[in-house]
């Protein structure tokens, strides 16, 4: 049986396409994440003081995590930039609360 995250994890990612981050796969396994476990994200951009956006999400089978188009839309308007593709964030990832 594969248990849940339990404690904060953070990591550097790229914005790919689809405002997807790649979950690093030492991470996934370490902690044995699944897709069906609901995570609280926050992202920011890696060069930016403060900021950033939580959300909840899971993580797909292919390791990847789709940030929601209102986050995105959120994040552009505070840096001022059309897209964010390409750009390093910041991801950190918590167990949800039940």
């Amino acid at each position: 049986m594969r248990l849940p995250l339990t404690v904060h994890v953070g990591f550097k990612a790229r914005l790919r396409a689809e405002n997807r981050v790649q979950i690093p796969r030492s991470i996934r396994w370490e902690h044995r994440l699944d897709p069906e476990h609901v995570l609280r994200v926050r992202v920011k951009l890696a060069d930016a003081i403060g900021g950033g956006e939580e959300f909840y999400g899971r993580i797909r089978r292919d390791g990847r995590l789709a940030i929601p188009r209102l986050v995105m839309n959120l994040l552009c308007r505070n840096y001022d930039q059309k897209s964010l593709i390409g750009e390093v964030f910041e991801v950190s990832l918590e167990p949800a609360k039940a």
